[in-house]
């Protein structure tokens, strides 16, 4: 039994009839010489006071157990699902439009010179293990979020409310429990490929020059180590923008320590605005892999790639595995020499 008192209004059990009786003779009488309706006033009385969060009395012992009704968590469904939802969908329709639009505009970037047939490796299976798992993770778990918001919009109308109800459910599933491997994979990722990440001045003339994917540089191949500046500027919004999307979704997947609602609210709308993001960041990514450059996908399939390929887009790594290669070279041919002496002698 709950029992509630808001500013001297006490709902209890352990008044008789009678009590009770008189109780609301008087108090119409007195609402009565004020000219008020009794029923008007206390009901209104008693919602304003909801509305504005008063706290009561209630013999439930939960967590935010004197809040009766949340109002504020009206503003977290106005944000949620009257702006970043709409905004979010325009986003990411509009990156997909974009990429299309660059493709049939721009056409894709292509090798100036012949390939060599000789190739350089550039990604060890370790590095493609962890690429191939973080993509599919995220892709899934990009896929599940989304017809988690969107679902009820272009899948509900047309399907049997018992498949839509299993979907509902499967992506929930799905969203809750591989979200942590997410986070494994992010922290291997930003150990792994941080030390090739940093921003040089190499960068600087890549983006200046718009990757030589544009206008009057396309082609032109700006000079870059083993990550150019794109590769840089998408590899930290991963990092940013998945920390955010992690530690918003722990906190959304285990509320057992003590989040208040306005803590679970708040990390629903950060969780939701760092994966849109993301998602619109890797519609470019891919697209560059799959499209929008010859060779691009080459690396991360067979973990080599073609020596043009290095050397028109990675230069300056290309000619540090050169000389690398070099220096082995010479260090073998004077160690053979060594033996042959040896032999002689």
């Amino acid at each position: 039994m709950i029992t509630i008192a808001l500013s001297g209004t006490v709902l209890a059990n352990d008044a008789t009839p009678q009590d009770a009786e008189n109780t609301t003779e008087v108090q119409e009488e007195l609402y009565q010489a004020v000219g008020q309706d009794p029923y008007q006033r206390g009901t209104m009385g008693f919602w304003d006071q909801v509305r504005q969060g008063e706290s009561g009395f209630t013999t439930s012992k939960g967590d935010e157990h004197d809040v009766l009704i949340s109002t504020p968590g009206n503003t977290w469904y106005i944000l949620k699902e009257k702006w970043m939802s709409p905004v979010g969908a325009v986003a990411i329709f509009g990156s997909i439009t974009m990429m299309i639009l660059f493709y049939i505009i721009v056409g894709p970037l292509m090798l100036s010179a012949p390939r060599t047939g000789k190739t350089i490796l550039r990604w060890t299976r370790w590095d493609r293990a962890l690429h191939w798992s973080m993509a599919f993770t995220f892709l899934t778990l990009a896929f599940s979020g989304l017809m988690l918001v969107y679902g009820k919009h272009f899948l509900k109308p047309y399907v049997p409310s018992e498949f839509w109800a299993f979907i509902m459910m499967l992506a929930k599933q799905y969203h809750n429990y591989i979200g942590p491997i997410f986070c494994i994979l992010l922290i291997a990722v930003l150990f792994k490929w941080m030390s090739k990440s940093f921003f040089n001045k190499a960068d600087l003339q890549w983006f200046l020059k718009l990757g030589g994917m544009v206008g009057k540089h396309k082609g032109t191949h700006p000079s870059a180590d083993f990550s150019n500046g794109g590769e840089k500027a998408l590899f930290w919004l991963l990092i940013i923008c998945g920390a955010l999307v992690s530690i918003s979704g722990l906190v959304l997947d285990f509320p057992i320590f003590g989040q208040t609602r306005r803590d679970m609210e708040f990390s629903n709308l950060v969780h939701s605005l760092s994966a849109l993001i993301l998602i619109c960041g890797f519609v470019f990514h891919i697209y560059i892999g799959l499209f929008g450059m010859e060779g691009a996908l080459e690396g991360m399939v067979t973990g080599e790639v073609d020596e043009t390929w290095a050397k028109e887009h990675h230069d300056i790594w290309y000619a540090r595995v050169k000389a690398e290669q070099q220096r082995s070279t010479v260090d073998l041919d004077a160690t053979n020499k060594g033996d042959s002496l040896n032999e002689q002698s």
